[in-house]
């Protein structure tokens, strides 16, 4: 993990790729693939729970506090365990204290509908941005802590940030923002994990 620098946000810390098939098998016991892709196909749950196993395995203490009826999850600010980014801790991190919508040429820095192949790719095979995270735009979208919005519309959404592998260019942006139902899985959505600093 990469300590992010205090800055826009408290610091804290995010690993440099974002979760692969490999650990999430490691850390839950299952997931069919290459070990080098990231984990896709994986809902906003199945992200919370994953840290709250990571976080066991570790020997930190979980973040999350998931409700008997798994419907309802709190988030334990002073626990150390592993825990998906904020919305704006991720985009601070994907910026990397740049100010365009990309942190490099974006042939260079992401996987992409242009440059993909109609398939996603291996995590960290593109350039890291100025701070070090791989994969920050493009590849597979990100799930965030947030909630995309809290009203009526969008409400019980969680928020995507990043851009995925089948996205067109203008989706892989660092400002770009998506949202998905916390229990749906899809084929080009991931996550990284984060931890207090």
């Amino acid at each position: 993990m990469i300590a992010v620098p205090a800055g826009e946000v408290a610091p804290f810390r995010l690993a440099a790729l974002p979760v692969t098939r490999g650990l999430y098998a490691e850390v839950i016991g299952w997931c069919p693939g290459d070990d080098r892709l990231p984990v896709t196909d994986v809902s906003w749950w199945d992200a919370v729970l994953f840290c709250n196993a990571l976080s066991a395995r570790d020997g930190l203490a979980p973040v999350y506090r998931v409700d008997a009826g798994a419907t309802c999850v709190t988030w334990d600010r002073g626990a150390d365990g592993y825990r998906l980014p904020s919305e704006a801790e991720w985009e601070y991190a994907c910026r990397a204290g740049t100010t365009g919508p990309h942190y490099g040429p974006l042939n260079e820095v992401a996987w992409y509908r242009d440059n993909s192949g109609d398939r996603l790719r291996a995590a960290g095979g593109k350039i890291p941005n100025a701070w070090g995270f791989h994969d920050m735009l493009g590849n597979a979208w990100d799930w965030c802590w947030d909630a995309y919005d809290t009203g009526g519309y969008g409400g019980g959404h969680r928020v995507l940030r990043g851009g995925g592998w089948c996205d067109e260019r203008w989706s892989c942006r660092a400002s770009a923002r998506r949202r998905s139902h916390p229990s749906l899985a899809l084929d080009d959505v991931g996550f990284r994990v984060a931890r207090n600093a």
